[in-house]
């Protein structure tokens, strides 16, 4: 039997919302799970921690943020317990990834085609690729060792049959050279499972809320391989939640003739103390200021507010207040491509337009061929549905730079 933690996107530096708060909460929620990972009262509880990807939100973390990222894992690797993980859209670079730096130093074990034993499970790894790049692969893994009663590939993307998807699993699935018998996957922030044939197909969710739409309880997966009475794998797949800084989501549906004294009594009647307050305004009532609900927050000890009016014209979703920070304009820009009703094609354009390793000389001859062939599939007879559930996984941020002068970040140029 062999039992690991399935995490993933845990977005270590997110500077949610500009707060130190909320970006010391990303790391903190790392630190929890490799706490769960170590601190059973036996010693370790699982034989590894595998991580499917987005361990830091940005290809350029803090020094703060990398240096906590090094003492969890040290932990990690003092209780005996390694770390097996793949790279993010969010943390990749052309060249040389952090994870490379970690493995380096014997603190992690970057996945890839061949298989890494871990007990009686062999576990491979498949780093995020753009949408542009995926006709290339050929899914070509070594086989597992004899011994392997299990077998697990760990990849980072959008898969079907889950929302927002894609990337075909089941095509992935005939056209690897190993029957996986289950897939870890991260990118998408919501926990879900589900089976493809005869393959277990999970994504482990965020360990901290990314966005406001992430009402769950955050947390991660513990699996465990092992053998059924006949000999034939089995996979048991079960959620664990963390304790994580709480959100306290208020809805408030506003009738004519209310107004912002009617969402001020809504957000009083929740505990706010240390939460985040997310509040959300519909209905036919009058013009709300927003800096009058934040204040009604703070005042009930919440740690910031966020006030969303949904009554704008067009029935659009709009912030009370711009969301810009101008001393990281790639993460703005990131999450102003999220916010935008975006069609398969035009995500599939920004990709283009945005991945570096497209040269310029033939990003027009890309778009070219995507219009083209939306074109002759009838694409654009119709509107798309919003892409608005899967957090942190557009195209834009498959190759954002999040780089900020002003701030304390370090390149793997700089570290090595």
């Amino acid at each position: 039997m062999t039992r690991v933690i399935h995490t993933g996107d845990t977005h270590v530096g997110y500077r949610q919302y500009h707060s130190p708060e909320r970006r010391q909460d990303f790391l903190d929620a790392f630190e929890a799970v490799i706490d769960d990972a170590v601190s059973g009262p036996d010693g370790p509880t699982v034989d590894a921690v595998v991580h499917a990807g987005d361990l830091f939100h940005d290809r350029r973390p803090d020094l703060p943020d990398l240096l906590g990222v090094l003492s969890a894992l040290r932990r990690l690797d003092a209780a005996g317990v390694p770390f097996l993980a793949i790279v993010g859209n969010h943390e990749a670079t052309r060249g040389r990834q952090w994870l490379d730096l970690f493995e380096n130093l014997g603190l992690a074990t970057r996945l890839d085609g061949d298989p890494m034993l871990v007990g009686d499970a062999a576990f491979y790894g498949l780093d995020h690729v753009p949408r542009s790049r995926r006709d290339d692969l050929d899914y070509e893994f070594t086989p597992p060792p004899a011994d392997a009663e299990a077998t697990a590939l760990v990849a980072h993307g959008l898969f079907t049959p889950f929302p927002h998807a894609d990337w075909d699993t089941e095509a992935l699935l005939d056209a690897a050279t190993v029957d996986f018998d289950a897939a870890l996957l991260g990118d998408n922030h919501v926990a879900d499972t589900a089976q493809v044939d005869d393959t277990w197909v999970t994504y482990c969710g965020s360990t901290e809320r990314a966005s406001a739409d992430e009402r769950d309880a955050r947390g991660y997966n513990l699996v465990e391989f092992g053998a059924d009475a006949g000999g034939d794998a089995a996979v048991d797949i079960r959620r664990r939640s963390l304790d994580t800084r709480p959100f306290a989501f208020v809805d408030v549906e506003l009738r004519d003739g209310e107004g912002v004294e009617r969402v001020r009594e809504r957000v009083r009647a929740y505990d706010l103390d240390d939460a985040v307050a997310v509040v959300s305004i519909t209905g036919d009532g009058d013009p709300v200021t927003p800096a009058a609900v934040e204040d009604a927050a703070l005042e009930e000890g919440a740690l910031l507010a966020r006030v969303t009016d949904h009554r704008a014209v067009g029935g659009d979703a709009a912030e009370a207040t711009p969301d810009v920070d101008f001393a990281d304009p790639d993460a703005a820009v990131r999450e102003r491509v999220r916010g935008m009703d975006l069609s398969d094609l035009g995500r599939r354009l920004d990709e283009t337009i945005r991945d570096d390793a497209v040269p310029d000389s033939n990003v027009r001859d890309r778009v070219a061929s995507a219009v083209g062939d939306a074109v002759t599939a009838g694409a654009l007879d119709g509107p798309s549905p919003t892409d608005d559930g899967a957090a942190e996984s557009d195209a834009a941020a498959d190759e954002a730079d999040g780089t900020d002068g002003e701030r304390d970040q370090v390149s793997m140029e700089d570290f090595l």
